[in-house]
């Protein structure tokens, strides 16, 4: 059955039907209603894309008011305790859940492509010791498309397919050896014996035991990739989808993807979050900063989403995950802040209502600084996280014949046509 709308134009008083599916007009549709025939009728205005749709995607789905996030129709509560982020990388990336002689395969051919060309070694040597990660791993990441001039056949599905087992297996190496270069430390070279998080924690020399690392880091950080593997239509999501509608390379599309996480609107949460909580300091403090948010003067970190109206399903399991963690090796202060602070503002009708609840990143900084990473790496570890989802994203588009290039419309509010007036008569 054909759903439509009726819309009346009260500015000439004609009655436009259009068509309406899953929920959406298709914006095209709205060209027809004009005032005049030489009008090129109405256009949507939506400054963020509040509520506007750019795709079809068949990858995440997301319910904020009810606090659901599910890859491919599974829960992220499911993938989260009985998965881990290579097993989920290739669910989102091929759409189902591996075999075991396909997940070995998948999982032998990331590790065969961690090693790092020795151009991209250099370029990450280059950088001055205090030079931010984020730029670091956007350079290097962009770099890669030189050393990989064929990532540019996108129509070659098994040199896409070698593109992202590079970029899933050579984002942690880059990651690692740029901060081990900031450190001014040799880097540790890949070792194929370890799985993707535990290799990668040795590359960092974090955690060693007796040549391995420590289990809890392991599985914790395994975990905090899984829930940042990808959530929708988020801006570097689009921005991913961008540049593959004009068919830039995967390479290229992932340093682009990279710089839009790297604003603290989008990758650096986390990050404020951890300082806000050292700031408060003690669970006293709490309701002082409460008074000062609501009077304006500080803004709540890790509280509100926008998407989730309700409690964001990633932060619950983070939460369970920092106290199994701390119950490990011992107590934290902070920890102890986090959840008072959240105990409060939960019964606080100013937060009530607003629908300010916890987000991912209100939990992930106190897990991410207890087993040993620097506040300035967290965005890092989210791009690697958010890899596995950008690619997905990426090939979606490109398999999708109802895109083409983006380029959006927009409102001209400038000066009209104007005279040029020589420099001597200004």
């Amino acid at each position: 059955m054909n759903s439509k709308i009726t819309i009346i134009d009260h500015r000439t008083g004609k009655p436009y039907d259009l068509p309406v599916d899953q929920g959406a007009i298709p914006a095209i549709e709205l060209r027809r209603v004009k005032e005049s025939d030489d009008d090129l009728g109405l256009m949507s205005y939506d400054p963020g894309f509040k509520n506007t749709a750019s795709c079809r995607s068949k990858i995440t789905f997301i319910d904020g008011a009810r606090s659901i996030l599910r890859y491919r129709g599974y829960p992220i509560e499911s993938l989260a305790r009985d998965s881990n982020y290579l097993e989920t990388a290739y669910l989102l990336i091929q759409g189902v859940l591996p075999g075991r002689d396909d997940l070995d395969g998948w999982v032998e051919q990331i590790k065969r492509h961690r090693d790092l060309p020795e151009c991209i070694q250099q370029v990450i040597k280059a950088f001055r010791s205090d030079a931010h990660p984020m730029g670091v791993l956007i350079s290097s990441i962009a770099a890669l498309s030189t050393c990989y001039p064929e990532a540019r056949r996108l129509d070659d599905t098994q040199t896409l397919e070698q593109q992202t087992y590079r970029l899933i297996g050579m984002m942690p190496t880059i990651a690692a050896y740029s901060l081990r270069h900031r450190l001014g430390l040799d880097v540790i070279a890949p070792d194929a014996n370890l799985g993707h998080t535990g290799n990668f924690l040795r590359m960092l020399g974090q955690r060693q035991k007796s040549g391995g690392v420590a289990e809890i880091s392991e599985k914790v950080l395994d975990v905090i990739l899984l829930l940042h593997a990808d959530l929708e239509q988020n801006c570097s999501a689009n921005v991913m989808r961008c540049v593959a509608s004009s068919l830039g390379d995967p390479h290229c599309a992932t340093a682009a993807a990279v710089a839009a996480l790297s604003g603290p609107r989008h990758g650096g949460a986390n990050e404020r979050v951890l300082e806000q909580l050292r700031k408060v300091g003690s669970k006293d403090q709490v309701p002082g900063l409460l008074k000062r948010v609501k009077a304006r003067e500080e803004r709540l970190m890790g509280f509100g989403h926008r998407v989730y109206r309700d409690y964001d399903p990633r932060a619950r399991i983070l939460k369970q995950i920092a106290e199994d963690v701390f119950a490990e090796i011992g107590s934290s202060p902070l920890l102890d802040v986090a959840k008072e602070l959240e105990r409060v503002a939960l019964e606080d009708d100013f937060f009530v209502q607003r629908r300010l609840y916890p987000n991912v990143d209100f939990y992930s900084g106190i897990i991410l600084d207890s087993i040993g990473f620097p506040a300035n790496e967290f965005t890092v570890l989210f791009a690697i996280a958010r890899t596995a989802g950008w690619l997905a994203q990426y090939r979606e588009f490109l398999a999708d014949a109802e895109q083409s290039i983006a380029r959006p419309r927009q409102i001209y509010d400038g000066e009209d046509e104007r005279e040029y007036i020589p420099i001597t008569d200004r």
